[in-house]
């Protein structure tokens, strides 16, 4: 029997410009995200066809790890679900939001909760207690991958420096400072590129 095809969610694209489309970082997180985990601004399909429609917007956790001023980057291997950013550097973790992750009832704040804990469990194995939350949306039209996602950029900060990779797609994981990873801004992939010049905006 065949593998029935991963389901993620996505918004319209028409509802992301009726909020108000940008290029960038936008740091009105909560008032993006609250419509967008209505149940009536939001649904799963097939990834394969998401990927190639510019009319939805996938959302995706991004994740940025710190702890003691350094930032968390590695570079996406082989295994990267994402093969156009495949040996690409990186300073976010994180995900499609599959339909497994869907609540009883709707995909609401709860069940969106639930898919970014369930997200850095499956890519980080961290050591130490952690402090988690959004603080920007991340979008960016320029791009064939930029076109149809749509970034959710937390910060997590760190008790512990010790974090090791929970997935293969994850390689040369490390910490740097932010001049460090600025200095060699275009091995990154441009999410990373714009979340690492807004850093000091998302505090």
């Amino acid at each position: 029997m065949a593998k029935a095809e991963e389901q993620i969610l996505v918004v319209r694209r028409t509802h992301f410009d009726e909020l108000g489309s940008f290029q960038g970082l936008c740091l009105e997180v909560d008032r993006y995200l609250r419509s967008f985990l209505l149940k009536e601004n939001n649904f799963f399909v097939a990834r394969s066809a998401a990927e190639e429609d510019p009319s939805l917007k996938q959302l995706i956790p991004y994740v940025i790890f710190r702890h003691a001023g350094k930032i968390l980057h590695y570079t996406r291997g082989a295994k990267s679900g994402e093969k156009r950013l495949v040996a690409k550097g990186s300073i976010g973790i994180g995900g499609h939001i599959n339909d497994t992750d869907e609540s009883l009832f709707s995909f609401d704040q709860s069940a969106y909760h639930h898919a970014v804990q369930r997200e850095i469990r499956e890519e980080l194995q961290i050591s130490g207690p952690l402090t988690e939350r959004a603080v920007a949306l991340l979008n960016d039209d320029s791009t064939e991958v930029g076109k149809v996602h749509l970034g959710i950029v937390h910060v997590v900060e760190l008790e512990s420096p010790e974090v090791r990779a929970g997935e293969k797609a994850i390689a040369e994981l490390g910490f740097a400072t932010r001049e460090e990873l600025l200095a060699r801004r275009d091995t990154l992939e441009t999410w990373s590129q714009i979340a690492l010049e807004g850093l000091a905006e998302l505090g």
